[in-house]
């Protein structure tokens, strides 16, 4: 028998709080990651995932207005993920590894930022 949640009752997915263990986790995968044992597979899902994570950190409240290091971090972040800085698939491997690595990097911080400003611990 299926059921219907009153609509009042259920969560906003844009209340839902961001999943700082998910992001640490595959934030520490990706840097714990070896460009000799990695395969430009799975350099590429897991550069796909934490863009997906990192535009859901951009979109939150991180204090951009009143710290200039959060606001400098962010706007790294934005300049990273322009379409023309990503990697192709005519980019070498070790070039979607290191971006991979950079965006990984950003996102951690940014993570942290998060976690500060909400009270969560990544």
């Amino acid at each position: 028998m299926a059921t219907v949640t009153d609509r009042r009752k259920a969560p906003a997915v844009d209340n839902l709080p961001i999943d700082t263990e998910l992001i640490a986790d595959s934030t520490d995968a990706a840097l714990r990651m070896e460009l000799g044992t990695s395969t430009r597979e799975s350099i590429n899902l897991r550069t796909t995932a934490i863009i997906g994570q990192l535009n859901l950190l951009l979109g939150e409240e991180l204090g951009t207005d009143e710290d200039p290091n959060v606001r400098d971090l962010c706007r790294r972040a934005c300049k990273l993920l322009e379409l023309s800085k990503r990697p192709t698939k005519e980019t070498p491997t070790f070039s979607a590894f290191f971006f991979m690595r950079d965006i990984a990097g950003l996102t951690r911080r940014l993570l942290w930022v998060y976690a500060e400003e909400n009270g969560h611990a990544p």
